[in-house]
């Protein structure tokens, strides 16, 4: 015991030299030292950038000269004009492009699992496009679209008259499907690959097991592959949707926001750069950014509620579902055995 004791009493604390030369001293000094650069970057590119950008929205500004303190106007501003707000709804267009790509890549993917001649070619000919950028893209599709162009003239070899066919960037009524349709083949490749790698996580053995019970190509696809990649399909559902509400690319490369076109970045972009009124736009990004938040959370919480984490087998409503049907069917028992009683 008087040893144990005078051994204790000899241990005394390391200094912080002695500490760095130990091993736990080394470990952390490596965490640090790689940390420390991605950290700086991110600091730099991003945290400090959008700290002057909130700053910046609470002044009347331009980029250079002086600036004056409005407090909130600039964002009542935002709430007030109508081309602003308005520009939501054109997004509304790229929303219902990006359900659709979704549906095409989740098609294509499951076409890609079950294995069709040329499969290879078929991945990189639709992933392609998603190499691109966008400005050539928005340059691709804005001679395409022109009018006597790739699109009118594959329309005119197959009879169409030139008079009936629509000008597909200067008709208000069409333009807008004409810009979200580059999205869809722009990005169509990316979910099919993203979908395709969660396919691929399968046992294939599953397939052949349900062949066997008499199962369809449909029957293997709506309960195998769908429960399986449920949380993927949640993920990009949620990533296109938020990213319909920031589009850029097409319509300032083909239109530059003209004839009902412009989204909400468009406008923010023409605010900031042509009428230099800086702590406008960055009122609008701030705006854009709660309202992209909110949008998120809510479909987070839709797709809690219909598909829990997405890796569930059963969704919470499904479970409300049969535990009535359960409670209900107890009740009948209870009565039945009730009546036979009395009988």
């Amino acid at each position: 015991m008087g040893k144990g004791k005078t051994a204790k009493a000899v241990k005394r604390k390391k200094n912080f030299g002695e500490w760095i030369k130990s091993r736990d001293g080394q470990r952390w000094l490596v965490i640090i030292l790689f940390l420390i650069v991605p950290l700086t970057l991110l600091l730099v590119f991003t945290y400090i950038p959008f700290g002057k950008m909130f700053q910046f929205s609470f002044y009347k500004m331009k980029y250079i000269g002086s600036r004056t303190f409005v407090g909130l106007d600039n964002y009542i501003e935002v709430f007030k004009r109508k081309e602003i707000f308005g520009s939501l709804a054109v997004s509304l267009y790229y929303m219902g492009g990006a359900v659709v790509q979704l549906a095409l890549a989740l098609f294509f993917a499951t076409m890609m699992v079950f294995k069709v001649k040329g499969a290879s070619f078929f991945k990189g000919a639709i992933f392609f496009p998603y190499l691109i950028c966008g400005i050539a893209v928005g340059f691709i599709f804005k001679f395409f679209y022109a009018r006597g162009f790739v699109l009118d003239s594959i329309l005119q070899m197959f009879g169409m008259n030139i008079d009936n066919i629509p000008y597909w960037l200067q008709d208000t009524g069409i333009n807008n499907i004409s810009l979200a349709a580059t999205s869809v083949w722009r990005y169509t490749g990316q979910n099919m690959i993203l979908f395709l790698g969660a396919m691929m996580s399968v046992d294939t053995d599953l397939y052949e097991a349900a062949s066997l019970d008499g199962a369809n190509k449909w029957h293997q696809f709506r309960y195998i592959i769908m429960p399986s990649i449920k949380s993927i399909i949640v993920l990009n559902l949620i990533l296109s949707i938020s990213g319909s509400l920031s589009a850029f690319e097409p319509p300032y490369v083909i239109t530059n926001g003209t004839m009902g076109t412009g989204t909400y970045f468009v406008i923010m972009n023409r605010i900031a750069h042509e009428n230099q009124k800086v702590g406008l736009a960055c009122a609008m990004a701030i705006v854009l950014l709660a309202i992209i938040v909110l949008c998120t959370i809510a479909q987070k919480v839709f797709f809690k509620y219909a598909f829990d984490n997405g890796t569930d087998d059963e969704s919470r409503e499904a479970v409300r579902r049969r535990k009535r049907r359960e409670k209900k069917m107890a009740g009948m028992e209870k009565k039945a055995a009730r009546g036979g009683v009395s009988s």
